[in-house]
């Protein structure tokens, strides 16, 4: 008797119509991303046998999100955010079915992958910070949001479970080109979705000043605001230093646990597995109580496995660690975003989530690029022992400074509401 109100307070977002449409559209849609990702690194791998050219790829397909994440975020101030990704979306799928005729004809190439991830890329450093600052467009109410947050972190992680165990055993039997087919009919889900949406309609900001004015106003916000600045800088150190693991997986996979493509989805599974408990675990709490100190945890939990996994050669082992990474990974991005959703004026929303996109996607692909390189020198054990020390110091280093930050950011959360006492604290 008492599970079903557990369960309904995990899910509680889910009474909104419109966030309930999104989920279901975009379950179905992250599922084929996943399964795309997957078959993108193995194809790449068995095409050039080449743990750079892995780099390579990475780094096209995130670099544009470094560069243009932040204007990005402009924009979703400015735009109407449902249009934005209804585009997005739609562009991505065609990006997809071009991706799967070159595949199923035979005709790939390497440069034809690198162009297409270049190519996504730009699409998705648009559509990440406007689908995170459009967020809190389809909850009602504001005391849902961290659970909102909480729900979409677990639907992208059921995703990262289920896409790479089917990517793997597709690989395995028909090819990757299948695998980019199934992602790129996934989106006429979430565009379905999206479409089916009743809005209020709002404003979506002042057009009198230029972008570039409002790109520095953001910029200021992030930079003079101590606690978030503080959680952008870690998730950016996190992403470039640890967060290289994914693109380096075909390599532990084939090369040092001796395994196949199979082995592969079971490994990434495993790392969403992690992600989606540590998911659901932060759906299950109630408040931003707390959440402060989770975030060093975590990032120390991610260090560790990090560390533990560059050095297995047994393959339980190895899955053991990685869920261990996948947790910690997204017990910290997820309470970030909570965080920073919970703490930042409306007005800047949209610049904040592009600063936040471009730290935990943006930073990724100049890690990739270092990280392929690296890893073709001292190889990829060596690489991944050395980004889970440099994350394991910033984890400590945020830890220090944990009361300090929690002091700057009190009086916010209780201006707004969310904190109703005081002293009331985000410990």
């Amino acid at each position: 008797m008492k599970l079903k109100p557990q369960l309904r307070a995990t899910a509680r977002a889910l009474r909104h119509r419109n966030f309930r449409l999104y989920f279901m559209g975009q379950t179905v849609s992250l599922v084929g991303t996943f399964m795309q990702r997957i078959a993108v690194g193995w194809l790449v791998y068995r095409l050039t046998d080449s743990a750079f050219l892995l780099g390579v790829v990475g780094f096209a397909g995130q670099i544009p999100i470094f560069v243009l994440a932040p204007l990005a975020g402009v924009l979703a101030d400015r735009w109407n955010r449902h249009r934005l990704l209804i585009l997005t979306q739609a562009l991505a799928m065609i990006q997809a079915f071009v991706l799967s005729y070159l595949v199923l004809t035979g005709t790939v190439m390497i440069w034809h992958i690198i162009v297409l991830s270049l190519v996504l890329g730009v699409v998705s450093a648009f559509d990440i910070p406007v689908r995170q600052s459009f967020v809190i467009e389809m909850i009602e109410e504001k005391a849902d949001l961290g659970n909102a947050i909480a729900l979409n972190s677990s639907m992208v992680n059921a995703a990262r479970l289920l896409g790479p165990s089917a990517a793997g055993l597709l690989i395995a039997t028909v090819g990757e080109g299948v695998c980019f087919l199934i992602n790129g009919f996934s989106y006429l889900a979430v565009i379905a979705s999206l479409i089916l949406m009743r809005l209020v309609s709002k404003n979506v900001g002042a057009q009198s000043s230029r972008a570039w004015h409002d790109l520095i106003e953001g910029l200021r916000y992030v930079y003079g605001f101590e606690p978030i600045r503080a959680i952008i800088l870690l998730l950016a150190l996190v992403s470039l230093f640890g967060m290289p693991y994914i693109v380096l997986m075909p390599v532990f996979a084939k090369d040092v646990l001796h395994g196949g493509p199979g082995a592969l989805g079971f490994l990434m599974a495993g790392s969403g597995g992690g992600a989606l408990a540590g998911a659901l675990y932060l759906a299950s709490r109630r408040g931003v109580l707390g959440l402060g100190k989770m975030i060093p945890i975590a990032a120390g939990i991610f260090a560790i496995g990090l560390l533990a996994f560059a050095f297995s050669r047994s393959f339980f082992l190895s899955l053991t660690m990685v869920t261990a990474v996948g947790f910690g990974q997204m017990v910290q991005l997820a309470t970030s975003n909570t965080l920073l959703q919970t703490m930042v004026d409306d007005r800047q929303r949209g610049r904040v989530m592009g600063f936040y996109t471009l730290a935990f996607v943006g930073m990724a692909p100049v890690g990739s690029l270092l990280a392929g390189a690296l890893a073709s020198v001292i190889g990829a054990p060596w690489t991944l022992f050395i980004g889970g020390v440099a994350c394991l110091v910033g984890a400590g280093v945020f830890a220090r400074k944990l009361p300090q930050l929690r002091e700057k950011a009190r009086p916010i959360y209780v201006s707004k509401g969310i904190l109703p006492g005081i002293p009331a604290e985000i410990e």
